[in-house]
């Protein structure tokens, strides 16, 4: 497995020890690699910021955020 699929889990602290080790290890050396670790920590970051209110419909999207 490449160190990509993993990121999403390594961001959320969700990997194990070893497997945990082993990315940042990757990521030390990989320069995409870690740019892409930086885009999925900053995403993790601005979805944090999230509230609930932010998901609700509102007059200008009435049927929620998940409309299409």
């Amino acid at each position: 497995m490449h160190v990509r699929q993993l990121l999403g889990a390594y961001v959320l602290g969700a990997l194990e020890p070893g497997e945990d080790r082993a990315v940042a290890a990757h990521l030390r050396r990989c320069a995409p690699c870690r740019d892409a670790y930086l885009e999925a920590a900053e995403a993790s970051s601005l979805l944090a910021l999230l509230t609930e209110a932010d998901l609700k419909p509102t007059e200008e999207n009435p049927s929620g955020p998940d409309a299409e």
